[in-house]
């Protein structure tokens, strides 16, 4: 069993481009089933005069492969699509 505080200390890694996304900031819990549908990293914040934050990323809970002892990983967009993402913004 893990508890959600250590949950949240883990790193958060993306198997397609090994890229950390970051930390799980949110958990996503259906009430009538009790089950977690997804997780929620928070945006990095901006800096230099820019306010507010990058939008949360949710992964599915279908998405994450493992839970290791330090990272989660996780099965998130193809590089190509987020790099075509970020461009479009």
């Amino acid at each position: 069993m893990v508890k959600i505080s250590e949950f949240q200390m883990k790193d958060v890694v993306n198997v397609a481009d090994g890229r950390k996304l970051g930390n799980i900031g949110d958990i996503d819990i259906n009430i009538n089933t009790g089950k977690i549908e997804a997780v929620v990293i928070g945006g990095a914040g901006k800096v230099l005069g820019f306010f507010g934050k990058d939008e949360d990323i949710v992964i599915p809970w279908k998405n994450i492969l493992k839970i290791g002892e330090d990272v989660i990983l996780v099965r998130y967009k193809d590089t190509t699509e987020l790099k075509y993402i970020e461009e479009k913004a």
